[in-house]
């Protein structure tokens, strides 16, 4: 299985690419990993909320194939524990799914289109966060989940 993370505009923070880097890098000893980043939008002062979800959108289905299972990462979407997320990684590799895709929208969220488009939902927290540290949170989060499947001290519970 692969893994992929779509998201909107570049990381500014150099920490918290160095956070980034630093999982994607203990990462690729596990499964296939990669960041996508698809350029922010451009105009947004020209454009309702509505104008720049669809724009966004057009810029994630250009990067998404048909049989991808495509996971948002919203914050209504459902919480896991760790281990939780851990199983579910797992079951989709267990299901022989090729390619998951996890998104994360622009400061508005997802078009409807793209939810339609989604297989799944899923939020890393009740609090809200940067996009930019999403990304951080997230590559560590599936760090860990790969950590948890092969039984590593990475993780204490």
């Amino acid at each position: 299985m692969k893994i992929s993370l779509l998201c909107i505009g570049k990381t500014d923070d150099k920490f918290i690419q160095e956070g980034i880097d630093k999982y994607l890098k203990r990462l690729k000893h596990y499964v296939p990993f990669q960041i996508t980043v698809v350029p922010d939008v451009k105009n947004v002062k020209n454009m309702s909320m509505e104008q720049q979800m669809e724009k966004e959108a057009d810029f994630f289905l250009k990067n998404l194939s048909n049989t991808d299972f495509v996971a948002l990462l919203d914050e209504k979407g459902k919480e896991f524990r760790s281990v939780e997320f851990a199983a579910y990684l797992q079951r989709k590799m267990l299901a022989s799914v090729q390619h998951v895709v996890f998104l994360i929208g622009g400061p508005y969220g997802f078009a409807p289109r793209i939810k339609e488009r989604a297989n799944a939902s899923m939020s890393l927290s009740k609090l809200t966060f940067s996009h930019q540290m999403v990304r951080l949170f997230f590559v560590e989060q599936v760090y860990r989940a790969f950590s948890i499947m092969k039984g590593e001290p990475y993780h204490h519970e």
